[in-house]
């Protein structure tokens, strides 16, 4: 069993950073698939970034949406993955979600059902 536990949401201005963390527990998960997914009252959960590291190289993935703004990072030693919000918009309004899962497949899955471990997440507002 894999604990997630997320933080570093809040209120922040377009146009700011946040830096989300993600936190695990129960066991290493140095090679698992992790991502970040997001969240909007009324929607559908959506991926926002996926990291893979394996023994041979690594593979990130980003949604359109957040390309070229927010980068996925994993310090191992820490067993924690970073999310690092930069040039925010008020769309990038959601609960953000950690999600793990031991495969470590390429390419970096976005489907939500793909994830086993999940956090209990974390509020990200930006104001216009």
């Amino acid at each position: 069993q894999v604990q997630l536990v997320e933080s570093g949401g809040g209120l922040v201005q377009a146009g700011g950073s946040l830096r989300l963390s993600c936190a695990a527990s129960g066991r290493t998960f140095s090679t698992y698939s992790t991502a970040w997914f997001r969240q909007v009252p009324g929607k559908e959960r959506e991926f926002v970034a996926g990291i893979v590291i394996r023994w041979s190289g690594s593979a990130t993935r980003y949604s359109d949406s957040v390309k070229g703004r927010f980068t996925i990072s994993r310090d191992n030693a820490k067993n924690t993955v970073f999310l690092q919000m930069n040039s925010l918009k008020p769309e990038d309004t959601a609960v953000y979600y950690c999600a793990s899962d031991p495969k470590d497949l390429l390419p970096v899955s976005t489907t939500e059902s793909w994830y086993v471990y999940w956090g209990q997440g974390t509020q990200v507002t930006v104001s216009s």
